[in-house]
């Protein structure tokens, strides 16, 4: 069953409003209250604080009600208060709220683990461990990979972005905010040239014209034969939602496996129907050696993992994997009831939907504007590339100016992209159609307003 806007309830009227004034008085309370105690190091994209959430809307503590086309970053895929997540996080705290899985382990950690070796690509023999973060998912992924192969060096990709600790830093590419003053990095990281067609000097080349030149290069600079792993997002996150040409993903992945190299697919943002399939290299039909995963895991709870063949993560000798919170009961609790969710209600056939009515909308709007530069992505994970009047240059001053005039309309969008000029849209996949079809007209009425 294809879940419609008519067949998942919410307790939150679906409407936007921002009535009650914009930021309010309680979240200027909050504001000020948060800068005596909150390091300024942590920054929120949005002036306002969060009552209450539910389906597609958020509304804060004055009564505002925005439009979320963000999804707390692609976690709250099934809304940031689904019932039965929310009953399964209530039944499993009046249990226990946690001993340890490496100390008294439990039944949801293994039924878990069970799931995910079921959803995941191939028909291999699969093993998983559960983690707290994307970036410990990712960690961990290239600990196996380094421990399996006997090798050190890792490639990773240009705009990729993996995490903020000290090998994710090295592994993503963007330098601020995540970098700048945060070295030395871990060693070992090499980068490689990503498939980007919108920003191709070859417009023509394909994907496996593009692998052949990451490939060459890691030959050349490198030596295939001392390669632990490849580390790749399917689809691009903060690096601007970028979709490699068709081809790049199979071709490298194939090239690993010649080489004996693991083939890690970060699947952190792009996972849980959030693009149409249950991850986002089903589309082309690549099958990791090992994906990580996070976010829409777990309808908003902090869970992580990585499940990858067997042999390599067996491998590891005992109490080399872990971590003491890592796959915590509440969080698992929440991922099996928001992957029941996600099944029940068919929503990678909801993520289809939307994107059919967004890429309708924002391709129209590409039509009528000379600054949207390319509209992108696949399912629910759609982005559109804001440029100079006629050029492919980056027009990062529009951006900001664009996100500002949605949230002043009761809209919340998301902005990201190496030269910080993409806006990213993530809805929640149970958001209505009616809903969806407002927040994409004001953000067409705001871009055609600031151009």
């Amino acid at each position: 069953m294809t879940a419609t806007a008519h067949e998942i309830s919410h307790r939150l009227e679906q409407k936007r409003d921002v009535s009650a004034g914009f930021p309010g008085p309680k979240s200027q309370d909050l504001a000020n209250r948060r800068a005596a105690v909150v390091a300024a190091g942590v920054a929120s994209g949005v002036p306002v604080y969060v009552e209450d959430a539910d389906g597609g809307i958020i509304r804060d503590v004055d009564g505002n009600s925005f439009i979320d086309l963000g999804s707390g970053i692609a976690v709250t895929s099934v809304g940031a208060s689904d019932p039965a997540v929310v009953a399964a996080v209530k039944d499993a705290v009046e249990h226990f709220t946690h001993t340890c899985f490496m100390v008294t382990p439990y039944e949801g950690y293994v039924a878990v683990a069970e799931q995910l070796n079921r959803l995941t690509p191939g028909d291999h023999a699969k093993r998983t461990v559960l983690f707290n973060s994307g970036a410990e998912a990712v960690e961990n992924a290239v600990k196996v990979a380094r421990l399996a192969t006997g090798r050190d060096a890792v490639v990773a990709f240009d705009h990729a972005y993996h995490g903020r600790t000290n090998l994710t830093m090295a592994l993503t590419a963007k330098a601020m905010p995540y970098k700048t003053n945060f070295g030395p990095f871990a060693p070992e990281v090499y980068r490689m040239p990503m498939s980007y067609p919108f920003r191709e000097e070859n417009p023509e080349i394909t994907g496996a014209e593009a692998a052949k030149r990451a490939i060459t290069m890691i030959e050349k600079q490198i030596g295939g034969d001392q390669v632990a792993a490849i580390i790749i997002e399917p689809i691009q996150g903060e690096g601007g939602f970028i979709v490699p040409a068709e081809g790049f993903l199979p071709a490298l992945s194939a090239w690993a496996k010649e080489k004996g190299i693991v083939f890690i697919a970060d699947e952190v943002q792009s996972g849980f129907c959030r693009t149409g399939e249950w991850f986002a290299v089903n589309h082309e039909g690549v099958v990791p050696d090992i994906i990580t995963m996070a976010k829409g895991i777990a309808g908003g709870m902090p869970l992580s993992a990585i499940t990858g063949r067997a042999d390599l993560l067996d491998a590891v000798h005992p109490g080399g994997l872990g971590g003491t919170y890592g796959g915590n009961p509440v969080a698992c609790a929440a991922a099996l009831a928001a992957i029941n969710t996600m099944e029940e209600h068919d929503l990678n056939g909801r993520a289809r939907r939307i994107e059919e009515i967004a890429l309708g909308k924002l391709r129209q709007l590409q039509a009528e504007t000379d600054v949207v530069g390319d509209v992108r992505g696949r399912g629910a994970m759609l982005a559109i590339e804001l440029v100079q009047p006629g050029s492919k240059e980056p027009n990062a001053e529009l951006t900001k100016a664009v996100a500002a005039a949605c949230l002043k309309e009761g809209v919340i969008i998301l902005t990201c992209g190496t030269y910080g000029n993409v806006i990213r849209l993530l809805p929640p996949l149970v958001i209505g159609d009616e809903l969806l079809v407002d927040g994409l007209e004001v953000l067409a009425a705001a871009i055609k307003a600031n151009a």
